[in-house]
């Protein structure tokens, strides 16, 4: 009988190693608590639906899509991000996977999680970041009718690693 007991015993610290175990994969992997609905990473199964609106014809695949208290909110990752302050295209990429959960889900989302590195930010899904990315696209859309646009030297570390960087007459020195 002691080695039932020594197995039950067993049992219940591996179980507890499991869930240990998993907590951390969860907190790395930058997943808020809930449930994935969506997946579109190697570290999960592999999710090769993108989302769609054809009223803003808009397509794209968040990382994660995970469900809250009966909400959903896209996750974007970008584990080679360390900065301390969130990217502009990247708030606004992740503002986009929210215009899509809002067009394929019929339910707005409140906000959404941006994950670098060792930092997980939770944005807010407002009117005006909703404006703002529809103001973007605007933008976007003219300029792909206008043929030859110059590039954004907003952000010169993108321009130093771009991959047309070889043959562009307008590089940063």
């Amino acid at each position: 009988m002691p080695w039932l007991l020594l197995l039950a015993l067993f049992l219940a610290l591996g179980g507890l190693a499991l869930l240990i175990y998993s907590h951390r994969q969860r907190i790395t992997s930058g997943l808020p608590i809930g449930k994935v609905v969506y997946a579109d990473t190697g570290a999960w199964q592999r999710c090769e639906q993108p989302l769609f609106s054809p009223h803003y014809h808009l397509v794209g695949k968040p990382d994660y899509l995970v469900e809250e208290r009966g909400r959903i909110a896209p996750v974007e990752v970008k584990p080679g991000r360390t900065a301390d302050v969130r990217y502009e295209g990247d708030i606004l990429q992740l503002a986009a996977y929210c215009l899509l959960v809002e067009e394929q889900y019929g339910q707005r989302p409140r906000y959404g999680y941006l994950k670098y590195h060792r930092t997980v930010f939770r944005l807010d899904y407002t009117d005006g970041l909703r404006q703002q990315l529809l103001d973007r696209l605007t933008i976007m859309r003219q300029e792909l009718q206008a043929g030859d646009v110059g590039p954004g030297h907003s952000e010169p570390q993108r321009c130093l690693h771009c991959g047309h960087r070889d043959v562009c007459q307008r590089r940063l020195a």
